[in-house]
């Protein structure tokens, strides 16, 4: 097993023949749960083997390292017919925790559903595409085709601003594993497999359709306006602090509003606001619609006071907001922590101690510990062994033969 062996998923097994984002993160979460995951590659690496960001210091992939911790992982000569048996081997091996299979392939009809189930009937596969068709798609390919840059970015922006984070690939990742693990239940159930397929283009059509975002476009027959960092229908925007920070402040509930007009000492100012202009400001849709007057009121406030006055006054009077921090202060503020994090550190091999992160799901209060990513290819003999059955010299005749590595 892996480094995952205990966990809500103790025992089952999972294939992982998939590259990127999506089914890298939602067979992660799976291992970090539990599952023993073997991710399969070409030798030598897929194509993400070597992605972005790299390691400063040894220019290994930190993509790589963060997006396959606890994995098991087997390189395997996917071009010669003995390899891709290898891996039909590992995809259909008998067992009740076993015959489950990720992939986002293309082109491989050896490792199509109709091939593997004609070997294990009950076999569970889910296969992420871009599009449903069948047409490649990338996250950030796909966030432009649903409007969502359109929305993003400063208001005085000419042109669309695209995200940098694959919040769509993400997303995908979850879905797979809702999906995977609905369809063991019902073959523990009814001993029934399972094909499903999974397009990264239908995850963020649903999504932008699930917030109401289509429907609105299509009843008001325009686009909704670009407002920069305020919140849409509610209010919620950045101030900057007298000492150069940045907090994004929101008020979605009538608590929330009553706590930042108290703290701000603003009650009488936007008391007079409503009484002049038949306004009420207790309502989401009014605190929108004159965002512009209620920040200008409350920017003074944050102004003429420090971070470190404005975050004391806001958290004793129970305000909604969160500071603004670089990626480097994060890091910095993690370090410096003592509480409990999702947050850690891990020696990872070929990089050396990096910030890491554990499941986010936390079992019975506690965060549950992570390990490191493997090298490439570093678990084929103990997996085609283990799984398969392979003899010693059978394993060193594959090595010869430039079959494993």
């Amino acid at each position: 097993m892996g480094e995952a062996s205990t966990g809500l998923l103790a025992g089952l097994r999972i294939i992982e023949c998939a590259t990127f984002v999506a089914g890298p993160s939602g067979c992660m979460a799976l291992g970090q749960m539990g599952a023993d995951v073997i991710r399969v590659d070409p030798i030598g690496g897929a194509a993400d083997f070597n992605r972005w960001p790299l390691s400063p210091h040894t220019g290994a992939s930190l993509y790589w390292a963060s997006l396959n911790k606890g994995k098991r992982s087997v390189a395997v000569d996917l071009r010669s017919p003995e390899g891709r048996e290898l891996v039909i081997g590992l995809a259909t091996a008998p067992g009740s925790d076993a015959g489950v299979v990720v992939d986002n392939n293309v082109g491989r009809p050896w490792l199509s559903y109709e091939a593997l189930s004609s070997r294990r009937a009950d076999i569970i596969q889910v296969h992420i595409q871009g599009h449903s068709d069948g047409r490649p798609a990338v996250d950030y390919t796909v966030n432009p085709e649903v409007g969502v840059p359109w929305l993003t970015g400063p208001v005085e922006a000419e042109g669309p601003v695209n995200h940098v984070l694959p919040a769509w690939d993400l997303l995908t990742g979850m879905t797979m594993t809702t999906g995977l693990l609905a369809a063991l239940r019902r073959r523990d159930r009814s001993g029934e497999g399972a094909y499903l397929q999974l397009a990264l283009a239908d995850v963020a059509l649903a999504g932008v359709a699930n917030l109401g975002w289509f429907a609105e476009a299509a009843e008001r027959g325009e686009d909704r306006p670009r407002i920069g960092n305020h919140l849409y229908g509610s209010f919620g925007v950045d101030f900057a602090t007298r000492d150069g920070h940045r907090v994004m402040v929101v008020a979605l509930t009538d608590r929330q509003w009553y706590a930042l007009r108290s703290v701000t000492k603003t009650e009488a100012v936007f008391g007079a606001l409503e009484n002049a202009l038949g306004i009420d400001l207790t309502l989401e849709a009014d605190r929108y619609i004159y965002r512009e007057t209620i920040t200008a009121i409350l920017r003074p406030w944050f102004a003429t006071r420090t971070f470190e006055e404005v975050q004391r006054e806001l958290e004793a009077a129970h305000v909604l907001w969160g500071k603004f921090r670089t990626m480097t202060e994060a890091v910095e503020d993690f370090r410096q922590d003592t509480r409990p994090s999702v947050l850690t550190e891990v020696a990872q091999p070929g990089v050396g101690t990096m910030v890491s992160a554990k499941s986010p799901l936390r079992l019975d209060a506690d965060y549950v510990a992570t390990g490191h990513a493997p090298a490439l290819g570093e678990h084929t003999d103990q997996v085609l062994a283990e799984v398969l059955g392979l003899s010693q010299p059978e394993l060193g005749r594959l090595h010869d033969a430039g079959i494993i590595v």
